[in-house]
């Protein structure tokens, strides 16, 4: 039982234990003999005698000196051993790793260590000055420490509550100076690194992006700031190239916590090539301009969904309609899509409509300006906070593909309207964006030129590095 207490108990409180535990021992052949003499001279040996004085050694700083009391003192001093052992046995540090799961609250996992729900509803008010814990999502790590009572089978003392938002922020319940429970945001201080990439297409641009180093998510960015411009479905081939220089925001001991911004985008399609700068003016608005100054945004989304390899189910024009079996005018274009892809603002402007809408089904209008509006029919749902008045961003979420209203599959029905009338959307171009004019043009071929100047020596120290290789 000894042995089994010791190897339960962490190592700091070993040595400390293992004086016990040997005491213990020397204390029950001694309190043995005594229950079974009356005379406790005559009936303790030699060995007896040296086992008590090495118990009494041992015992020194934990109970008063007993060299003083009759045995019978000596006993009841000598079973305060006993309970300091208990004592040992009944708290030990506590410290549990709880992952949010369906269901679960935080009052929930407080009780679930013991704490009744008045201690739990304080903890919650508390940790409210700095996060709401109804935001707590599945999958979210919390962890909990304090002294445990194996009796009781609860906390008898709380320590600290950690709750990690992500890999460098978390929520603290701690103990102040006064020992009352207190609340503060942790996070970690991030250093901002720049990377550069190229490479020539070869299959898909992801794959020949990530060859090359560059995560899904910079991917991704990559994606979504020339598809204003570029169909990456017809335009882009098989040997064209781009290069790419961006920021990864990693922790002191060197992981990336997170991506940054997409400082430079260049694309090289056959015999044109595209490089976009990000800049952010004087008003502290950011967006992707040429290297002239001119906004990237110069069209409306040709193609507004996050899967741009959506194919044309059925152009713009006159057609036979699928289910109402007759020729009449296809007022838009139709992208095939898988159910959920998301949809984005085709440009910025005010939401008109957002409704159930006949054959359309779930059907979104925005109005961009005094000249140009987009619509968008057959949605899934709409995005969280989506609604007439609300004012969105050229490649904003704003709904989801579905197959609503007279449909046959899942598809992004997109029209765009022009003074009152539907056109083509994808032969129109319509300026959404504004160029970069003044103290602000001035600053950004500053900038442009240090750009240019570090991603030549950045993309020609690659090219040497390759060739050391081969």
């Amino acid at each position: 039982m000894v042995l089994k207490l010791i190897n339960n108990i962490k190592p700091k409180h070993k040595h400390r234990v293992i004086t016990l535990g040997y005491a213990v021992a020397v204390t029950s052949a001694f309190i043995l003999s005594l229950a079974n003499n009356t005379n406790v001279n005559a009936s303790v040996s030699f060995q007896d005698k040296t086992d008590y004085l090495m118990l009494e050694n041992a015992i020194s700083e934990n109970i008063e000196d007993t060299s003083s009391l009759y045995p019978a003192e000596r006993i009841l001093n000598i079973r305060s051993l006993f309970d300091m052992v208990n004592n040992y046995q009944r708290e030990k540090d506590f410290e549990k790793t709880f992952i949010v799961k369906k269901g679960d609250n935080f009052i929930s996992i407080l009780q679930s260590v013991g704490l009744t729900y008045d201690e739990a509803h304080k903890l919650t008010l508390t940790l409210k000055k700095i996060y709401n814990p109804a935001n707590l999502r599945i999958g979210q790590k919390i962890v909990i420490s304090g002294i445990y009572d194996n009796k009781l089978k609860k906390l008898s003392s709380l320590d600290n509550i950690t709750i990690f938002e992500n890999s460098i922020k978390s929520y603290s319940l701690f103990k102040n100076d006064s020992g009352i429970m207190d609340a503060k945001i942790i996070e970690e201080e991030l250093i901002s690194e720049v990377n550069s990439a190229n490479g020539t297409i070869s299959g898909s641009l992801s794959k020949s992006m990530n060859k090359q180093g560059v995560p899904n998510k910079i991917v991704q960015e990559f994606v979504k700031i020339f598809s204003y411009s570029v169909d990456f479905r017809r335009d882009v081939r098989k040997g064209d190239k781009f290069e790419i220089i961006f920021e990864n925001n990693i922790t002191k001991d060197g992981k990336v916590a997170s991506y940054g911004d997409i400082l430079y985008a260049g694309l090289q399609l056959k015999n044109e090539k595209v490089a976009l700068y990000r800049y952010t003016d004087a008003k502290g608005n950011s967006d992707y301009y040429t290297e002239k100054g001119q906004a990237m945004k110069k069209t409306l989304h040709r193609k507004p969904l996050s899967f741009q390899n959506a194919r044309i189910s059925s152009p713009f024009g006159k057609r036979k309609h699928p289910i109402k079996k007759r020729w009449i005018i296809h007022w838009g274009v139709d992208y095939a899509a898988p159910k959920g892809t998301k949809i984005f603002a085709g440009g910025d402007g005010v939401i008109q409509i957002a409704k159930y809408n006949g054959g359309y089904g779930n059907y979104i209008k925005i109005r961009h300006n005094s000249e140009y509006s987009t619509a968008y029919g057959h949605m899934w749902k709409f995005a969280k906070g989506i609604k007439p008045g609300v004012r969105v961003k050229q490649g904003q979420v704003i709904g989801y593909v579905g197959s609503t209203g007279l449909s046959t599959g899942p598809h992004l029905h997109y029209e765009v309207i022009r003074n009152g009338k539907r056109v083509n959307p994808t032969t129109i171009r319509a300026a959404t964006g504004n160029n970069l004019a003044g103290n602000n043009l001035k600053k950004f071929k500053l900038m442009v030129r240090d750009i240019k100047s570090s991603y030549s020596k950045m993309f020609a120290m690659k090219e040497k590095n390759k060739l050391a290789k081969k």
